[in-house]
């Protein structure tokens, strides 16, 4: 009975674009299929293919936010505008505004509690440290972490390091067979041999 209830919870979420929460709370939609939710309502100026935002990911003016492919938006916070205007309007008796698009471009990784600025671009293949606070552009390939964020090495030679200590990994031909990042047939044995490596004392 359950599972039929969140079939229609998803389902009446996807055709209505309502009840997000609702949604939210009982379906625990994947990051891929919470973006395919917004990408249908909501509000961006576009989203592009096979991207993955995670719920509760907080996105203030997703009018002015442009992601291109393959991104994944680990629970960070990007803002499109600065709230202290409304502030400073009060306190001088001004009628200030200060918004600013963010463009995320292809193959753009921002970790968990990290902050996008508005009036920023992160250039395609970057990967954006867990908890860094984004206030000026990034360049294609770079990883930038800290606060503000800084380029501190590329991407590539991640990638490449990562590779060799895969390979390495007592599970690596469990990795070669997997299907994208996640298989739920082989991650049963890929959680038991990574548990017993791991706590092997």
């Amino acid at each position: 009975m359950y599972h039929l209830l969140k079939k229609f919870i998803r389902m009446v979420a996807f055709r209505t674009g309502k009840y997000k929460n609702i949604y939210i709370k009982y379906c625990r939609p994947s990051g891929y299929e919470y973006a395919n939710f917004l990408k249908k309502w909501g509000g961006f100026y576009s989203i592009g293919n096979d991207c993955h935002i995670w719920p509760y990911t907080n996105i203030t003016d997703p009018a002015y936010t442009r992601l291109g492919n393959n991104v994944m938006l680990s629970a960070c916070t990007i803002l499109g505008h600065d709230g202290s205007i409304d502030v400073l309007n009060r306190a001088y008796g001004k009628k200030l505004d200060r918004v600013g698009k963010v463009d995320i471009k292809d193959n753009v990784f921002i970790g968990h509690g990290s902050i996008i600025l508005p009036g920023v671009t992160i250039g395609p293949n970057v990967i954006v440290g867990a908890g860094s606070v984004v206030t000026k552009d990034i360049p294609e390939g770079v990883i930038a972490v800290g606060n503000p964020a800084k380029p501190i090495g590329k991407a590539y030679d991640l990638v490449e390091k990562l590779e060799k200590q895969t390979n390495e990994l007592p599970w690596a031909e469990l990795i070669q067979k997997r299907e994208g990042s996640f298989d739920p047939v082989l991650e049963p044995e890929l959680k038991r041999l990574r548990v017993e490596y791991f706590f092997n004392d």
